[in-house]
């Protein structure tokens, strides 16, 4: 998963990524098709955090240091950056920063609140 931070992530990626990880660790604990192990089990038992929380933690780790860095730096201006001009049609796309700006919707934190804690 490496990068993951900065993956622009919908359910069934995330989803994609867990039926592998599962896969991967039932293969590690060397689980065969009858005998089945559900989810929860199988990660408590490999001391792992399912995909989408680890995705998760990952990208505020990432934030965080992005937001200690100076106002000038690329990826900073990055995360605030607007494009001009015109969208494609159709729905829109979820983009990193769509993204971010839903788990801080659900933390209660704005940019200005982030900037002060990272």
């Amino acid at each position: 998963m490496y990068g993951a931070e900065t993956w622009r992530t919908t359910t069934t990626t995330i989803k994609k990524v867990q039926v592998f990880i599962n896969s991967c660790l039932r293969k590690i604990l060397n689980m065969h098709w009858p005998d089945t192990i559900s989810n929860s089990l199988l990660w408590e038992r490999t001391n792992q955090l399912p995909a989408e929380e680890e995705i998760r933690k990952r990208r505020w780790k990432w934030i965080g240091h992005t937001l200690r860095k100076l106002s000038n730096c690329i990826t900073r201006q990055a995360l605030t950056w607007n494009p001009e001009g015109k969208r494609k049609r159709g729905r829109p796309k979820n983009t990193l920063r769509r993204i971010i700006e839903a788990d801080m919707k659900t933390m209660n934190y704005n940019w200005t609140q982030l900037e002060r804690i990272g």
